[in-house]
C-alpha cells in the first residue's frame, strides 16, 4: 500500500506544485510498488477520495499515463495497468535521443556563450547524489536535459520532447535498473564541458548519454517483445 500524500494545508504549495501532478506521481509510484499490477483497474473514484479532490485532477493525470502507455481505457471499464516494460523504453529512448541530438545541436552557439544553466543543474545534481536523495537526482537530471531543449528555442521539438514524459521514464528507468545516478551526473559535467568548449560531437554525445539508459535495461533485463 502506498501512502499518498495529504491535503496541503499551503495554499502556495499547490501552486508550486499542481495537483495532477502530485497525483501523477504518486500513481507512478503505484505502478513501480506494485500496488497495481498489469490488467488491474485504477478507480478513479476511489484515488480521488484517497486525496480527498474531485475526480477532475485524477481523470487528468490518468488521461496523461494513458498517452505515455502505462495504462489504457477500457469501454465500460475505466482506466487499466498496461504491462509495460524495457521494449516501452526500447521505442521511446531512441526518439528522445534523436530530439536532444537536434536540440544539442539548435541549443551549442547559445550554451557555448552562457552554460550557466547547466553548470547549476550539475551542481545540484552532485548535492542530491552526495546526499542520498533520489528524487532530487531524477528531478535534477531531467532539469539539465530540459534546459537544453529550452536553449534550443524552437517551440515543435519542445513541444514533443515534453510530451514524452521524461520526468515519468527516468523514473521508471531509476527504479527498474537500481541505477546510481552519480554515474549520471559524471555525464552531466561532461556534456556542459562541450559546450562550454563549443564541441562539434556534443550532440552526438547526448544522444549516446540518453540512448545508454535503454541500453542498460536491455542488457539488464532483455528485449522484450
Amino acid at each position: 500500500m502506498v501512502d499518498l500524500p495529504q491535503w496541503p494545508e499551503d495554499p502556495a504549495r499547490l501552486a508550486r506544485n499542481p495537483l495532477r501532478e502530485q497525483i501523477r506521481r504518486m500513481l507512478v509510484e503505484g505502478l513501480l510498488s506494485g500496488r497495481w499490477q498489469p490488467g488491474e483497474r485504477i478507480v478513479e473514484r476511489r484515488v480521488a477520495t484517497e486525496f480527498n479532490v474531485s475526480q477532475a485532477p485524477v481523470r487528468e493525470a490518468l488521461r496523461e499515463l494513458e498517452n505515455l502507455r502505462l495504462i489504457e481505457s477500457v469501454p465500460n471499464k475505466g482506466a487499466r495497468v498496461r504491462d509495460f516494460g524495457v521494449a516501452d523504453m526500447a521505442e521511446i529512448y531512441p526518439v528522445r535521443a534523436g530530439l536532444e541530438l537536434v536540440a544539442a545541436e539548435l541549443a551549442a552557439p547559445r550554451l557555448s556563450v552562457d552554460p550557466s544553466p547547466l553548470e547549476r543543474e550539475v551542481e545540484a545534481l552532485r548535492r542530491a547524489t552526495a546526499d542520498g536523495d533520489v528524487e532530487e537526482q531524477i528531478k535534477h537530471s531531467v532539469e539539465f536535459h530540459r534546459e537544453i531543449v529550452r536553449a534550443a528555442d524552437n517551440s515543435v521539438l519542445s513541444h514533443t520532447w515534453e510530451s514524452l514524459g521524461v520526468d515519468v521514464w527516468t523514473r521508471l528507468s531509476v527504479r527498474w535498473l537500481n541505477m546510481e545516478l552519480h554515474a549520471k551526473a559524471v555525464d552531466h559535467a561532461q556534456i556542459t564541458d562541450a559546450f562550454r568548449r563549443g564541441d562539434p560531437d556534443v550532440g552526438r554525445m547526448v544522444r549516446e548519454h540518453v540512448l545508454n539508459y535503454v541500453d542498460a535495461a536491455v542488457k539488464t533485463f532483455g528485449r522484450a517483445e
